[in-house]
């Protein structure tokens, strides 16, 4: 499958933002890509660095956007998987909205929260495993990277692919804090002997990658800091090495 991750600086102008994202999937079907990955909250902005809080969001508008994410997944025969915030039962959710080729829709909303999330989000429930064609998809979101127990998870249900959806910058360049978030992922594909796939916004500076590693730490795509665009691989599923054969021995051992 061909997979993609458009990066973009994500604000708090909705409309402003799902140019962003349409241009995102143009430039995805040009490419030939299957399934494209967008940032934390890339609807809506993330709160407080683009909005004051989750309350400020026009749901209306976010709605309307959504509907025309959703046609334009369709329109693409594209799986396309955007973060923004929803609200339910007075409860607001950081959450990524996966748009099927077919129409429908499958969510996952953010649990690992803390800070502004806990401030302005509820935890969500979402088990964050979907299927695209033949490939076992498993989505977490930003702050979950730091915890191998929500990767685990993905690891029991047998995904093929892991997805992660940031927002996280600085005010000033801090490649330290970019190191360590780019080796947690590095640490959860080899752990888990699975790709992992991550798209950031390019606000500011950005602390987080978008990246893929595959299943044994390699590099295979990455994108420049703060710049705009987009990421395509075509990601194979080839036999596992001898050491990827022994990861998942032993994990599965420890997992029973």
């Amino acid at each position: 499958m061909k997979i993609g991750a458009f990066q973009f600086n994500v604000t708090g102008n909705a409309e402003e933002n799902f140019s962003h994202i349409k241009k995102g999937i143009e430039e995805a079907e040009r490419a030939g890509v299957r399934l494209l990955l967008f940032p934390e909250c890339a609807v809506t902005g993330y709160p407080p660095h683009c909005i004051r809080s989750s309350s400020d969001v026009d749901l209306e508008q976010t709605d309307r956007i959504h509907e025309k994410i959703r046609m334009l997944a369709e329109k693409t025969c594209m799986y396309i998987v955007v973060g923004t915030i929803v609200c339910g039962n007075s409860h607001y959710f950081n959450r990524a909205i996966v748009f099927m080729p077919h129409g429908k829709t499958e969510t996952y909303s953010k649990r690992a929260l803390w800070g502004w999330d806990r401030e302005n989000f509820s935890e969500g429930h979402d088990p964050g495993i979907i299927e695209m064609d033949s490939l076992r998809v498993g989505i977490r979101i930003c702050f979950e990277i730091r915890f191998p127990e929500y990767f685990r998870e993905l690891y029991v249900q047998h995904t093929d692919l892991n997805l992660v959806l940031f927002y996280d910058v600085s005010g000033k360049d801090d490649p330290a804090r970019y190191d360590m978030i780019k080796g947690h992922i590095q640490t959860r594909a080899v752990e888990n002997v699975c790709p992992v796939l991550t798209c950031n916004t390019c606000s500011a500076f950005q602390t987080a990658p978008t990246i893929l590693f595959d299943r044994s730490g390699k590099i295979l795509a990455e994108m420049s800091k703060g710049e705009e665009g987009l990421l395509v691989y075509d990601l194979e599923q080839s036999p596992l090495t001898f050491g990827e054969q022994g990861r998942k021995s032993i994990s599965d051992s420890l997992v029973r």
